[in-house]
């Protein structure tokens, strides 16, 4: 049990490293009911494996009904609960030849399970990933009642474990009751998050009397009330039904010579408080309505439930792999995480510890450090969606206010792009002449460091409207023309028109002045997006009625298509038409061109996937891509770049948006051969990797271009040496500011202040 925190703090400790062998190999066993599952643990425990966990049927049921389909449900054998057995070694040969000695054995009796022996580390890895989403996919489900905490980790000797499952099962009828089974069932560990009522006086006696049930229960069963958890105050109070009131008097007496004054983690183990109390909901739970720009059809219309969200389960606090939270992943402070962020939103409501509401600027501060780059919505296990959270507060929060200087200069681009367009020589002097674009920058809020991106000569609408019409008769594609690629990167939608023609199609731009509104979510300028969104429906209602697909070439903008589109307008049918009828060019490619011959390009690369796009889209048509092209490839685990649109260009971002960068991308990219590619669709990737290395990024769009023109190989050489288009490197120096991160010598520290910028 431990004393959690009641007796002592523990400022160094010395651990036992266990060897974990290198290879592994997965048996996966299909019982009838997860309760026969758990009647064979014992007999695979003999096999000797290095890991032991179990699934039901009804988690696998509540991610289907979440909309979610991992490619590891696939694999599993006939049944309804499952049993991963992994078998480690030294070689891939002897973890395989354990696992099939025992595979072999089962075999033979005559009520053997259904199974299927996983060897590939890859397919392996798909199958504990539905393990390890137990926690996500049994939270909220839709059409059920909230699941939460509360008996998630009772534990018992593993020869109980079927018996008591069993029984256990018969008490969450008795309540009626629902939860998935699953968890550590080597250790005799279940899991489960449970449709406790726990917002109304009846609810809540209800599962004060559960609770009392269960726990006698697993004492019977010579069980644990935690198995790898602390008791904390949702079961300290039971704990004299498993020790006698002797014993934890003992504890009290022990408590008391450690901590005389009872500083140390008070009512927790010992003199608790009562179980039904200090309640995050309870009965009086009863946040204020909110009107909302968003619909927030996950959480029934309620900007409360999404602030309720969040489990706590902590995985934002991983600063090695993943996306979210990248400010927290180089500040360390829990305020910065989505956890910490989620607990402000959810106090902001509830009016006591946090005054002000959305007029907050606690809250504010809170998520100034937020970069909107979806990163929570795609990692988290319950999918918290910050960046949405942040767009409804600030359009609440400047509500009558005026904005920062950097909402009117980059969220507003649009509009500033299509002025320099007219005259982009012009405007190209007066962002980079030393003395002016100091002062634009200083005006716009922008930092003095950053390099603004040029406009092009030409935009991508110029050129493409100059061009003769190609493939007059093949089908149409609408090739949408954000603002980045438009104005100031045209060269990867020029890429995209000739390679879709190339594949058969005949592509169309619309001619109109459209934008998603991607850079006014940041700043939460959510009406003037609106009223973008129902000009975008308005003038290409007859491309969406007439089913054409729809390419981007901007991942965040294919993004906002995805998710703030349907989010925005879930009642307007073209809108939900356009949102699925929208796609990459990579997506595009693998569902409406299967009968072109994807050009061949033997290279080596590495792949930068946008934030929003892993979020919101996720990278398999890519992969699926660069595979049939022949690209030898690796999409790394590179998290955030930092720049997050406007983000990293802010004057009092700009320090962080360089460390974050430099946290995992940026040593990614310095450390690749010269001939090796960079792919990164995102304008902000390709912008910050531009400003903070040596390298220039090219689009998916590109590297399909040179397959066509150039063969097999490519363009040759150690970064290819001419432009094609725009592939040139970019031969400038990093700045001062960003060498100097990039060497170790401007480093943010935990609690470092932060420059705001409110109004």
């Amino acid at each position: 049990m431990g004393s959690e925190g009641t007796l002592a703090t523990v400022l160094d400790a010395t651990v036992r490293l266990v060897y974990s062998p290198p290879h592994r190999s997965l048996l996966v066993l299909g019982y009838p009911k997860i309760f026969h599952a758990a009647d064979h643990v014992m007999e695979m425990l003999e096999y000797g494996p290095t890991g032991l966990e179990a699934i039901d049927g009804t988690l696998v049921e509540d991610m289907h009904l979440q909309g979610e389909n991992p490619p590891g449900l696939k694999q599993l054998p006939d049944g309804d609960g499952w049993l991963l057995v992994e078998f480690g070694g030294d070689s891939p040969e002897e973890a395989s030849e354990r696992a099939r000695e025992c595979l072999s054995r089962l075999a033979k009796d005559e009520d053997s399970p259904e199974m299927r022996l996983i060897e590939d580390p890859a397919a392996g890895q798909e199958i504990w990933e539905v393990r390890e989403n137990g926690l996500g996919a049994t939270a909220y489900i839709p059409g059920q009642r909230d699941h939460w905490p509360g008996w998630e980790d009772a534990a018992v000797n593993p020869a109980e474990l079927g018996s008591y499952l069993r029984e256990f099962d018969q008490l969450l009828d008795k309540y009626e009751y629902h939860g998935a089974l699953y968890g550590h069932f080597g250790d005799g560990c279940v899991h489960t998050r449970i449709d406790f009522d726990l917002q109304s006086a009846g609810g809540l006696s209800d599962w004060r009397n559960f609770l009392e049930d269960a726990a006698e229960l697993v004492i019977e069963h010579g069980g644990s009330l935690s198995g790898e958890h602390g008791d904390g105050q949702a079961r300290a109070e039971l704990l004299p039904k498993m020790f006698g009131e002797e014993l934890v008097g003992a504890f009290r007496e022990f408590k008391a010579i450690w901590d005389p004054d009872n500083r140390m983690n008070p009512h927790k183990v010992v003199d608790p408080y009562p179980i039904v109390s200090n309640m995050k909901l309870g009965a009086g739970y009863n946040p204020p309505e909110t009107k909302t720009h968003f619909s927030y059809p996950d959480d029934a219309g309620s900007f409360a439930h999404a602030a309720l969200r969040c489990v706590g389960a902590g995985k934002c606090r991983d600063t090695e792999s993943g996306t979210m939270c990248p400010s927290y992943m180089v500040t360390g402070e829990e305020e910065h995480s989505t956890r910490g962020r989620s607990r402000i939103l959810y106090e902001m409501l509830q009016g006591e510890a946090v005054e002000g509401r959305f007029r907050s600027d606690e809250v504010f501060d809170a998520l100034d450090l937020c970069l909107s780059c979806k990163g929570c919505k795609g990692d988290c296990p319950v999918s918290v969606d910050m960046a949405t959270y942040k767009a409804e507060f600030l359009s609440k929060y400047y509500k009558r206010r005026l904005r920062s200087r950097a909402a009117y200069s980059m969220g507003l681009i649009m509009f500033h792009a299509r002025l320099a367009s007219l005259a982009p020589r012009l405007a190209g002097f007066v962002t980079h002449a030393p003395a002016l674009g100091k002062l634009v920058k200083r005006l716009g809020g922008i930092s003095p460091e950053r390099q603004m991106p040029p406009f092009a000569p030409q935009t991508f609408k110029a050129w493409f409207s100059r061009r003769g019409e190609v493939n007059r008769h093949a089908e149409p594609v609408l090739l949408f023309p954000d603002t980045f690629n438009n104005f100031l990167h045209p060269e990867p939608m020029k890429a995209a028109v000739e390679v879709l023609e190339e594949a058969g199609f005949r592509v169309v731009v619309p001619m109109e002045a459209l934008c998603c509104g991607r850079p006014l979510y940041d700043y939460g300028m959510l009406d003037l997006s609106k009223a973008f969104w129902k000009r975008m429906l308005s003038v290409l209602r007859p491309h969406i009625r007439a089913g054409v697909p729809v390419v981007g070439v901007e991942p965040s903008c294919v993004a906002a298509f995805r998710d703030e589109l349907p989010n925005l307008f879930p009642h307007d049918e073209d809108a939900k038409r356009l949102t699925l009828q929208t796609l990459t060019l990579s997506e595009f490619l693998e569902r409406h061109a299967e009968g072109w011959e994807i050009p061949k390009l033997e290279r080596r690369a590495i792949v930068h996937g946008h934030c929003h796009q892993e979020a919101a889209i996720g990278m398999s048509a890519e992969q699926g891509l660069y595979e049939r092209m022949g690209l030898d490839f690796e999409l790394l685990d590179s998290g955030c770049c930092g720049l997050a649109g406007s983000f990293g260009f802010e004057h009092e971002h700009h320090e962080i948006s360089l460390q974050i960068g430099e946290h995992k991308l940026m040593p990614m990219v310095r450390g690749a051969a010269k001939d090796t590619l960079v792919i990164a669709d995102g304008f902000s990737c390709k912008t910050q990797v531009e400003q903070m290395t040596d390298r220039r990024p090219l689009h998916t769009a590109q590297v399909l271009k040179m397959a066509i023109d150039e063969g097999v190989e490519g363009v040759a050489g150690s970064y290819p040496e001419r432009e094609y288009p725009d592939v040139c490197p970019d031969r400038r120096r990093p700045t001062a500011a960003i060498a100097a991160v990039a060497a170790g010598t401007a480093v943010l520290g935990g609690g470092a202040a932060v420059a705001r910028n409110r109004h």
